[in-house]
This record gives structure tokens, C-alpha cells and sequence, in this order.
């Protein structure tokens, strides 16, 4: 994290900061630490270095704010527009909250009347397009056209069909999309989009909906953000809840414009095929091409939302190649099982290097704990152990001659098991802990292997999985 980013942190509350955290990158290179104080809130700082996204964002956030929408204030802008501090709204997403509701194939109670909460806010938001949305600072366009239409199309060609081996005459699915394309731009076109709305950019803080991550927002359909929520990958949402959901949108929106249900329902479809379409192409790749599994794991859900637009799939026009491109697609096992079994806590431990990085975290939770071993002494700075690693006697018996060695592994224990007691009531399935020192050889594998030990001894129950980055051998 450079300096520069706390510096103006602290410079905003006048103290030094009592803990960072760096909060786990999704999709974007924007990079976010979360910076605590004492006696003060906690508050987000953000590094991008795309100056024209950041003016987007910033010329958004201050027209929704000032139209009474929720989304994060921004407390402190840099000079060089490409650091800036926002408003802290916590951890919990729609997403994570109907995760923690669901039973079974219902969502529950609470996550439907969020959706609705979301559904009453999201005519606001579009609406605003018409009401000083300065859509001139729209990046990387400024309107979902035939061109950004012919962007998001070609992403799932290249990214999803080519890398995942789906057979198509290159040619005649260029024609389709072409005619896809000249439909969808006949739809009303003249709100704001906020282009990636969907429920892991949709936070709860003081028990209401704000909103996040539009900085990509342009000028676009009422249809595409309706199709992005409803449609949402690992959200999963059962078919009679988006059915109830979307006649629920309809009626709040119909409250504010004069709104025609049967020309809106013409497009729906539509949008709803080029926005999943959309979303493959970033799974595959993100996936395929950059090889982060979990990416992989979205795809059978997008696979199941097309099979069932396709059930009852009704378009004024003529794109066959398409559509037997999506059929393929329904007939092709993209089953990636998830690491972890679901009925049973598994803590993944790993040793590493800090000169090769924090290893990347195989769940979807986007990390755990990371602790740093090396202000212990550090037996690689001998040559009789310089061979060996912390699997050898040699090398635990150095390290437990310190007394500062079995205090840093009790206090270890202590915070782990706060976190698996607690895992364990709430059913959560996986927790991540780091061990990291120099040249990962010694000292991380020493307290990876200790550690797994007294879990085992302490919770036979729990599956534990050790792997030594530098040495994967062992």
C-alpha cells in the first residue's frame, strides 16, 4: 500500500491510524484498504490510476447524493484524482445476507423485502439519467450503443466460446449478432445504466440498500439493470421469485413514468440473454484466461439462466446461429465442484514466501488470516539449517529454545479459535490461514504444521488442508 494513501488518511482525521486492512480485488485494478482510528470510523481508501473512471465516479456519486440516493459519500478527493477516501458501509452485501437467509430453494423473507427495497430504489437511479446525470463523463462510452453492444458481444466470442471449445461458424454468428444488435438499440435508451448492478455491489448498512461500483454506468435501456439483478449468477434467484420480483419493478417504475408493460417485456429478453452473455465472457476470462477457478464456479449458474430463457424465448427476429450456440452451451457439463464440502469446516493453511506473495485465496471469501513469522529468529541465517526446512527436527528445536516462539503460536491458537467456534455455529465452510517469512522454508512451515496439529487435536471434526507454497513436495 503506498504511503501517499495513508498519509491522506491520516491527514483526514488529524491522528495515525490504528490498523489497515486491505480489502480482497475482485474484477477491477482498483485497489481499496479499509483504515481504522480510535474513536472514529472506520473509512475506505481507494487507488485507481484511471483518472477518467475515477471523474465518472465522482461526478455520479455527487449527483445520486444530491438526489437523495444511497451510495458511499466521498469524504477526501487527492490532488491527482487518483486517490480518494469514501464512506466505510461495512461488509455485508445483499448477496452475503441472502447467503446467511436461504432455505433451501427459498430466499427467505428478509432477502425478498431487500429486493424490494433494491426494486424501489433502482427506478431512482435511472431516472436520474434524466435529471443532471452528466453522462459526458461517462467512461469508456457514454451510452450501451450498438458499439458497447458489439464490445460485450465479442468478449463472450473470444473469452467464453473460443476458450471453453464451443464449435460456431464464426461468420454466420457475426450476422446474428449484428441483427441481436440493431434490435436491442430500438429499445427506449435514455436513462442512466448503471451497468454491473447486482447483488455483491449492492451493500446493507444501517438496514438499507446502498450502492456501489457504478463508475461503468452510461447512458442505456431500463431493462439491462433489472436483467443484471434478476439474472445474477451465484445469487440463483428460484424463477417465481424473479417473476414476482420483475411485476414488482414494473409497478414502482409505472409510478413514475408512463411506462408501456408489453413493449418493456418485448426487450426484456433480450437484454437478459446479452447481459448473461456479457458475464461469461468476463467468467471465461477471468477463468480461463487468468486461471482463478472461482470465476469457473459462476458458469454453471449463467448455463442454467439461459436454459431457461431459452424455454420460453420469444424475439421478433431471426438469429438461429446464436441460439444454437446457446443450446450447445446448455449441453455442455461445466459442473466445477467447489473445493470444500458444504456440510463441513475446512481450514486451508498454507506457508509462503512474502518475496513471492500472499497466496491466493481458493474460496470465494477472498482471504483469511495472514501471519507474518519473520520478526522470529530466523534459522535460514545459519548454514547447518540452511538445507533443511521446519518439518526437521533440527529446525524446531532451534525455534522452541525462544521463548517468543511459543508465544507467538499460543496467541496464534487463541485468534484461530475464536474464528472456528464461530464458523462452526454460523455453517460457514471454509476459513484461510497464512503463515509467511522470508523464503518460506523455515519458520512458515513450522507454525503451518503447529498449527494444523492442535487443530486436529482440538476439533477432530474439521477437514484441514496444508499446503507449503515453496515447497509443494512436502
Amino acid at each position: 500500500m503506498p504511503n501517499h494513501l495513508r498519509n491522506i488518511a491520516e491527514n483526514y482525521y488529524q491522528q495515525k491510524c490504528s490498523d489497515v486492512e486491505k480489502i480482497p480485488q475482485s474484477g477491477s485494478a482498483r485497489a481499496y484498504h479499509r483504515f481504522y482510528f480510535d474513536g472514529k470510523p472506520s473509512l475506505i481508501g481507494v487507488i485507481n490510476a484511471d483518472i477518467k473512471e475515477n471523474e465518472a465516479f465522482f461526478s455520479f456519486t455527487d449527483t445520486f447524493l444530491k438526489q437523495g440516493i444511497h451510495v458511499p459519500e466521498i469524504l477526501w478527493i487527492d490532488p491527482s484524482r487518483k486517490y480518494y477516501l469514501l464512506q466505510d458501509l461495512g461488509n455485508e452485501t445483499l448477496f452475503s445476507l441472502m447467503n446467511q437467509n436461504r432455505k433451501g430453494s427459498s430466499v427467505g423473507e428478509k432477502t425478498l423485502n431487500y429486493y424490494k427495497n433494491v426494486l424501489q430504489e433502482l427506478p431512482l437511479i435511472q431516472i436520474a439519467g434524466q435529471k443532471g446525470i452528466d453522462f459526458s463523463v461517462c467512461y469508456p462510452r457514454d451510452a450501451f450503443d450498438q458499439q458497447s453492444m458489439l464490445w460485450d458481444l465479442n468478449y463472450f466470442k473470444y473469452y467464453f466460446l473460443k476458450l471453453a471449445h464451443i464449435p460456431f461458424d464464426e461468420q454466420l454468428l457475426e450476422n446474428d449478432f449484428q441483427s441481436f444488435i440493431h434490435y436491442l438499440s430500438q429499445a427506449d435508451s435514455h436513462y442512466f445504466m448503471f451497468r454491473d448492478f447486482q447483488s455483491r455491489n449492492i451493500m446493507i448498512y444501517d438496514e438499507k440498500p446502498y450502492f456501489i461500483d457504478y463508475q461503468g454506468g452510461r447512458k442505456g435501456a431500463l431493462q439491462y439493470d433489472l436483467a443484471s439483478l434478476l439474472y445474477d449468477g451465484k445469487a440463483n434467484l428460484p424463477q417465481e421469485v424473479r417473476d414476482q420480483l420483475y411485476e414488482y419493478y414494473l409497478d414502482q417504475m409505472g409510478e413514475r413514468i408512463d411506462l408501456d408493460r408489453e413493449q418493456f417485456a418485448q426487450y426484456y429478453q433480450g437484454f437478459v440473454l446479452i447481459r448473461i452473455m456479457q458475464a461469461m465472457g468476463a467468467y471465461g476470462y477471468r477463468g480461463y484466461y487468468e486461471k482463478k477457478t472461482l470465476f469457473l464456479q459462476s458458469i454453471p449458474y449463467a448455463v442454467k439462466n439461459i436454459a431457461q430463457i431459452l424455454q420460453n424465448l420469444k424475439l421478433p427476429i431471426e438469429i438461429p446461429t446464436l441460439l444454437a450456440v446457446l443450446e450447445r452451451i446448455t449441453q455442455t457439463d461445466f459442473e466445477i465442484s467447489s473445493p470444500f464440502p458444504d456440510d463441513q469446516l475446512t481450514i486451508s493453511i498454507r506457508s509462503f514466501s512474502y518475496k513471492k506473495g500472499i497466496p491466493e485465496d481458493p474460496s470465494e471469501n477472498g482471504g483469511g488470516f495472514v501471519f507474518d513469522c519473520r520478526a522470529l529468529p530466523n534459522p535460514g541465517r545459519f548454514a547447518e539449517y540452511k538445507s533443511l526446512t521446519g518439518r526437521d527436527l533440527e529446525v524446531q528445536s532451534y525455534l522452541e529454545q525462544y521463548e517468543e516462539v511459543d508465544q507467538f503460536k499460543q496467541h496464534i491458537f487463541q485468534i484461530i479459535q475464536l474464528s472456528i467456534d464461530n464458523y462452526l455455529e454460523r455453517k460457514f465452510n471454509h476459513l484461510m490461514v497464512n503463515f509467511g517469512c522470508t523464503g518460506g522454508q523455515h519458520r512458515s512451515i513450522y507454525f503451518a504444521d503447529s498449527l494444523a496439529k492442535k487443530i486436529k487435536e482440538r476439533y477432530p471434526q474439521i477437514n484441514i488442508i496444508v499446503k507449503h507454497t515453496q515447497f509443494p513436495e512436502l
